[in-house]
């Protein structure tokens, strides 16, 4: 059996790569002309690095990033709002939560693909249903037979038009930059998330190699993102902690990227017949709680192990059954999270900062507890 991918990203290597262990040979069609590392990082949390592990990649990864062991929620000033210790996690599940650049993410997964199978170039214009499968036609004018299709490309996923079209793109209005720079962090926030929250804004940071700084900040717009320019980005920031500001004047303007905030509606259904959506394509979310691509994660594993047990259509359905209240689960709080996040009065603003210094540790290890299990097949 031969599984066609749809998408290149995390999810869709990732899959590959444990499908390819389990016996499973693949294809993989992505859009872009050529994979180069874009301006941004990821935080590989506790239940992305148990799939890691579980796929015996859990030491590279962690030789090419830096590990994380404690998340903050902060004011402007960087004074502790909220601190989660991620600690207790490592010691149970024995692996760290780790900050990578995503192009380096991507350049190991795709070393570990031992076919090399990945056609670039290849932007799906088309899925079409027939009597062996699907016809799947492309922008460059190719055209190729599929038997079983995994739509791993994303938000505006095409293979999602084609199985669910009414599906609905929720925007968040908050406008989102993301860089990565050369700056060295002092010591004390070196193996720490730091994110600060304001009014209507927020800025966080995280060391993802030395000297090396992801960052991403976040701004509520009322009506059209190009009410904010990157180029005025210093001074929507200009109240925040002396190192956020440093951060921000330290990157070049050109290597920060922008994107307007939004996620998928969640819906109740990710696959039909022999085609299945994964990631982005099935439970697109805010990137609030930083389980964008950990669910992805996740998806690839629970698949592949489906995959190995079943036949495609109970595969699918398992899958399915096993993922969807989770991810949707995530989706919910990430969307309501990013509400809470930018809240505009000041009154609000402090209750919601008096209740998160007074909610117990107990508390947010069991929120982390849910999210970092791995079910047993």
């Amino acid at each position: 059996m031969t599984i066609d991918i749809i998408g290149a990203g995390i999810g869709g290597l990732t899959t590959a790569i444990a499908l390819q262990q389990k016996g499973i040979e693949t294809r993989i069609f992505e859009q872009a002309e050529n994979i180069k590392p874009v301006g941004a990082g990821i935080i590989l949390a506790n239940n992305a690095m148990q799939v890691y592990e579980k796929l015996g990649l859990r030491k590279v990864i962690e030789d090419n990033g830096n590990y994380i062991s404690t998340m903050n929620i902060t004011k402007t000033n960087l004074n502790p709002i909220s601190k989660v210790d991620l600690s207790f996690f490592e010691k149970k599940h024995k692996v760290k939560n780790i900050a990578i650049h995503r192009g380096t993410l991507q350049q190991i997964l795709i070393n570990e693909l031992k076919s090399n199978d990945v056609n670039l170039n290849h932007c799906l214009k088309r899925v079409k249903s027939n009597d062996n499968g699907y016809s799947l036609t492309f922008e460059n004018g190719k055209q190729i037979q599929s038997a079983t299709l995994i739509g791993a490309d994303g938000l505006k996923s095409v293979v999602r038009q084609h199985l669910f079209p009414d599906t609905i793109i929720r925007n968040a209005k908050q406008i989102c930059w993301r860089g990565v720079t050369d700056f060295k962090l002092p010591n004390t926030y070196k193996n720490e998330l730091n994110e600060a929250w304001g009014k209507t804004d927020r800025f966080g940071f995280v060391q993802i190699a030395e000297h090396k700084v992801y960052w991403y900040a976040l701004k509520s717009f009322k009506n059209d993102k190009n009410e904010f320019s990157v180029h005025d980005i210093e001074k929507y920031f200009d109240k925040y902690n002396s190192v956020i500001k440093s951060i921000i004047s330290s990157t070049k303007k050109e290597q920060i990227n922008t994107a307007e905030i939004s996620d998928l509606k969640p819906t109740s259904f990710w696959y039909k017949e022999k085609v299945c959506l994964i990631g982005d394509a099935a439970h697109a979310m805010t990137p609030n709680m930083g389980q964008g691509a950990c669910q992805a994660i996740e998806d690839a594993y629970i698949l592949s192990e489906c995959l190995h047990k079943y036949e495609v259509d109970q595969a699918f359905a398992t899958f399915q059954k096993l993922r969807l209240p989770k991810a949707h689960q995530v989706v919910k709080a990430s969307w309501m999270l990013g509400k809470i996040a930018h809240l505009s009065n000041p009154i609000l603003i402090g209750i919601r900062n008096q209740l998160m210094r007074m909610t117990p540790s107990s508390f947010n290890r069991k929120q982390s507890e849910h999210i970092f299990q791995i079910p047993n097949l």
